[in-house]
């Protein structure tokens, strides 16, 4: 190994400048937060060659004034940061534009809106030059020949497709928590990204498409000094992957933790699958003094202050929205059920303020009850009887368990735990006792059941004692959910046990629930068929459609006449 010697400052200012700056699509991030912390409402990017040929980024933000304009490009040089223990901007190091000057040829063109005539500064390593000459308000920044001078880096550039993908993929995050600003993507001259200032449903729109934006629900309370607002996917609209749940802090695209993310998906709670996430678009605002955004090279990371308690608050908020919104799925494909006789009225329960009152018209399959909306829609709606019913007593089993003491066994069971049960079981000890299910380890994988809740008692359970333990000591995420669940589906009515008296009976139970839209597993109890859509697959028009006077069929025949 050679002697320690200091580098010399044009290898220093290389390895610096590759940390800011590694690829295209570092550099598109850092352009986007300088325009967006100069105000733009107009932010254009163009790329030619994948970004290493020519990559400029355009605003209408407020410009540099003309005597700061040389300092721009010099290393930690930003009119930005007041203190590191307080960054209120999505830039503030100071480092972009030199690392770009270092990586390639820049060439920066503002002007400020009140100032007359513009400056244009050229910037390649060390060689700077600035002149005077005429271009609109705002800022562009063009950097040309990017790693040209610099072949290892330059070879180990991905190719012009992928990084382009890359960069699409950023931008659409930038547009989801910044859609009120007009976006535009050029890719070697053709447009490949747009969207018009709209609100966050347009963006999703922009990004993931119509049919996407149609399914989403706002969002935007609060909960001390936590700011959330943005959207939420409806129960239907989910993924097995968690690559569309997007978060912001402070108006900065991050990589949320996990725990913000879990806080999400649990904020759904039995409205999800498991296994499945939502789409969502949530922009947190925290002061600034809770946020360090200085912990990650690409500022893709930010270090939050107490996250459990914020992850708290976000499952709080979004189980809040949720229950303010009617979520029953629509039906996915018309199907004409058989006349019934001998219809009944279900009278009405108070409950969930979203949930419609429905009347019972017959049932389908001795499982699925055929319900009509209130008079002011008339939507047919179809009631899985025994997803309602597993909900009705999914509720009921909570409200017992936490109002009823613990029942002591005359005689403890004898238990076979398995090493991961046994695991589990020192892991959770106190929360089961908490729920009044006293399991004590007994030696050589053994372990009796002295105790359980009162509410699992009287329970008609095949192997309920068994059942409890296996699923208490499970490796569920929430072994609390998972056995009300299981403990609440042994009982619930079944396929061909549904009759139009026990099915009503249940709907009117389900109105009472708090959360009736979903089973304990996520599965929808209730889908609606609108009127609208029955009277459009008939050719006809809808009482409530604007037009008046003739049938959906007449409209389209005159219209072909008339073409």
């Amino acid at each position: 190994m050679s002697d320690i010697r200091l580098l010399s400052p044009e290898i220093a200012r290389q390895i610096a400048a590759g940390e800011v700056v590694s690829r295209p699509l570092d550099a598109v991030r850092e352009l986007v937060d300088n325009a967006l912390d100069a105000g733009a409402t107009r932010i254009e990017i163009e790329l030619e060659g994948g970004g290493l040929r020519l990559l400029r980024v355009r605003d209408n933000g407020v410009g540099i004034p003309e005597d700061q304009v040389s300092l721009a490009p010099l290393r930690h040089a930003t009119s930005k940061l007041e203190s590191v223990e307080r960054v209120t901007t999505l830039g503030f190091r100071g480092e972009a534009l030199w690392a770009l000057a270092q990586a390639g040829r820049l060439t920066l063109l503002t002007r400020p809106a009140a100032q007359l005539g513009a400056v244009q500064l050229e910037a390649h390593q060390g060689s700077v030059t600035v002149r005077r000459v005429s271009a609109p308000a705002g800022t562009s920044v063009s950097i040309t020949e990017l790693f040209g001078h610099l072949p290892a880096r330059l070879r180990t550039q991905a190719a012009p497709a992928a990084e382009v993908r890359e960069v699409v993929t950023l931008l659409s995050r930038y547009v989801l928590h910044h859609p009120v600003l007009h976006w535009r993507l050029t890719v070697d001259g053709e447009p490949r990204l747009q969207h018009a200032p709209g609100d966050v449903r347009g963006a999703v729109g922009s990004v993931y498409g119509p049919l996407s934006a149609n399914r989403v629900l706002k969002l935007d309370a609060q909960a001390g000094t936590l700011r959330l607002e943005g959207v939420l996917s409806r129960p239907e609209l989910t993924r097995p992957r968690r690559d569309r749940m997007h978060f912001s802090v402070n108006g900065r695209p991050v990589l949320a933790p996990p725990e913000l993310e879990k806080a999400v998906i649990d904020g759904y709670a039995e409205l999800l699958p498991a296994g499945q996430a939502p789409l969502c678009v949530l922009n947190l605002t925290l002061p600034p003094e809770d946020v360090n955004p200085n912990v990650h090279p690409a500022k893709a990371h930010v270090a939050l202050a107490d996250l459990p308690a914020l992850a708290e608050h976000v499952q709080h908020l979004v189980s809040q929205a949720l229950s303010t919104h009617p979520l029953a799925g629509q039906i996915p494909a018309l199907r004409m059920p058989a006349p019934t006789t001998g219809l009944t009225n279900a009278a009405p329960a108070a409950g969930n303020s979203t949930f419609p009152a429905l009347r019972p018209l017959g049932v389908l399959s001795e499982l699925y009850l055929l319900a009509e909306g209130d008079a002011g829609a008339g939507d047919l709606w179809i009631v899985d009887v025994h997803a309602a019913h597993e909900r009705v007593l999914y509720e009921r089993l909570t409200r017992e368990l936490e109002a009823t003491a613990p029942l002591e066994l005359p005689e403890p069971e004898l238990l076979h735990l398995t090493p991961g049960q046994l695991s589990r079981l020192h892991e959770r000890d106190a929360e089961l006792r908490g729920w009044g299910l006293d399991i004590e380890p007994f030696g050589a994988g053994l372990a009796r059941l002295r105790s359980l809740p009162a509410a699992f008692a009287a329970l008609s359970v095949p192997r309920l004692h068994e059942l409890i333990v296996e699923t208490a000591l499970g490796d569920a995420p929430d072994p609390r959910r998972d056995l009300l669940g299981r403990l609440a589906c042994a009982p619930a009515l079944k396929a061909g046990r549904v009759t139009l008296e026990n099915g009503s009976a249940s709907l009117v139970a389900l109105m009472a629930c708090d959360q009736p839209w979903a089973c304990p597993h996520g599965r929808p109890t209730v889908l609606r068929l609108s009127e609208r859509d029955l009277a459009h697959a008939f050719g006809r028009r809808s009482a409530r459609d604007v037009a008046r006077g003739r049938d959906v069929s007449e409209a389209k025949v005159e219209r072909e006449e008339a073409g």
